[in-house]
């Protein structure tokens, strides 16, 4: 049940035919995973958190840097030094009280992501680790819980869900293959545009209120590509391999 400071609250969604009162009951009842309190954490959990989720898990083992402030504004300089998780975790719960948020100050890894990320909704991965990404497409699978995955790199960002058990819906390694050891390009290395992580966290945002409502096209099986070097925006399938190490058969 939604209380009267609720409804008031999220009047302008529950006014939305194809939300309604029932789309924002869905919400308050999910359980929404967030790998990584970066770039794209700081934005999805803004924006899950004011739209109503109702429970937060957010799961990063990394301490706030001088370096993240330009792209992560949920941190300031008094938070140098902090737990990203802790502080994000609180600021969810002031953005809006009606949202419980738990922090989680742990690396996560292959030996304990179905243990961490057990019992949710649905899973948001914006890590910047490509073993741990992995290892939470294995999770995801193994639990049977979509994954909205999310990356950015310079000026260039990416958004898919996933969910691989399904008949002919391809998981996370369909499209990147399953070698742990693959080098993976981080923001420090790399570089990104402060303004990028923005964008891409609040779209995983919404595409993740979508996939937990049902309103419109997911996006299982689709891979949305943002380019803003010449602002394009656009939309890959992804196939099913047939012969993925993770999800096949």
């Amino acid at each position: 049940m939604l209380s009267d400071a609720e409804l008031d609250r999220y009047a302008r969604q529950i006014i939305l035919p194809a939300f309604g009162g029932a789309g924002q009951a869905k919400l308050k009842a999910a359980h929404v995973a967030l790998v990584g309190a970066g770039g794209i954490g700081c934005p999805a959990i803004t924006y899950l958190a004011a739209a109503g989720v109702g429970r937060l898990t957010i799961i990063d083992h990394d301490h706030v840097e001088r370096s993240n402030l330009h792209r992560q504004p949920l941190f300031t300089d008094a938070d140098i030094g902090a737990p990203k998780a802790k502080i994000a975790a609180a600021a969810a719960r002031r953005i809006n009280p009606h949202v419980e948020a738990a922090a989680v100050v742990r690396r996560l890894d292959a030996g304990n992501a179905v243990d961490l990320l057990a019992g949710a909704s649905l899973i948001l991965d914006g890590c910047d680790n490509f073993a741990a990404r992995l290892a939470v497409n294995r999770a995801a699978l193994a639990l049977r819980i979509p994954l909205l995955s999310a990356a950015i790199g310079a000026f260039e960002g990416q958004v898919a869900l996933y969910e691989g058990w399904r008949e002919g819906s391809p998981c996370y390694a369909c499209l990147v293959g399953d070698d742990p050891d693959r080098p993976g390009i981080n923001c420090a290395e790399q570089g990104v545009i402060g303004p990028l992580p923005g964008m891409i966290g609040t779209m995983a945002a919404l595409e993740s209120v979508r996939a937990l409502t049902g309103w419109g096209r997911p996006l299982t099986g689709r891979l949305a590509i943002i380019d803003m070097v010449e602002r394009r925006w656009r939309e890959v399938g992804v196939a099913k391999d047939a012969v993925c190490p993770i999800c096949a058969g």
